[in-house]
């Protein structure tokens, strides 16, 4: 420290080249990862093999509504005229979690309440089911709000709305509707 008490002049110029290499890094991984990589991870993003997906916070995952959404999710979800296959997932796999296809459909259950759950928010039935969008880069997840557990389905936009018709027909199946959940 100098007598004015501020760090030396060569801490200062060393904290400013690490921020901007951290910045430059950013930046490159930005360009060269598609914008579902984050959602789909690397190994299997080309259909092949086990797929890798990060694991969220889904504190009732393994409550005995998500177990028996999960078996009954179908084997295949039509989207956008073709048959999208159940895809195996990398270890270790989040739990209550299922994937279809190449640029795979997601489904989740038992994930906290959605912040965007709001009062004011734009919510959509669908076979009965209340869903919440929420619009990402070149995806958008659905939220059931109104089911004991919340479940989401995230689908990329050249899905099509087959998988979350198919999957809305599935959560009302298995699912007993509760009223919304603001707080």
């Amino acid at each position: 420290m100098s007598d004015t008490g501020a760090p030396p002049r060569s801490l200062v110029v060393l904290a400013a080249v690490l921020a901007t290499a951290l910045a430059a890094t950013v930046a490159v991984l930005g360009l060269v990862l598609s914008p579902g990589d984050s959602e789909r991870g690397v190994p299997g993003a080309d259909g092949t093999g086990p797929l890798a997906l990060v694991t969220i916070p889904a504190p009732e995952a393994d409550s005995p509504a998500c177990v028996n959404l999960v078996e009954a999710a179908p084997r295949e979800l039509k989207s956008a005229g073709e048959q999208l296959a159940r895809r195996e997932l990398a270890e270790p796999a989040p739990p209550a979690t299922v994937a279809w296809g190449d640029d795979p459909v997601v489904l989740r259950c038992g994930l906290d309440r959605p912040p965007e759950l709001t009062r004011s928010a734009t919510l959509r039935a669908i076979d009965e089911v209340q869903w919440l969008p929420v619009t990402g880069d070149g995806s958008t997840t659905w939220y059931a709000v109104d089911r004991e557990v919340y479940v989401a389905l995230t689908v990329p936009e050249s899905a099509g709305t087959g998988p979350l018709q198919e999957i809305s027909r599935t959560v009302a199946d298995v699912l007993p509707a509760t009223p919304l959940d603001f707080e």
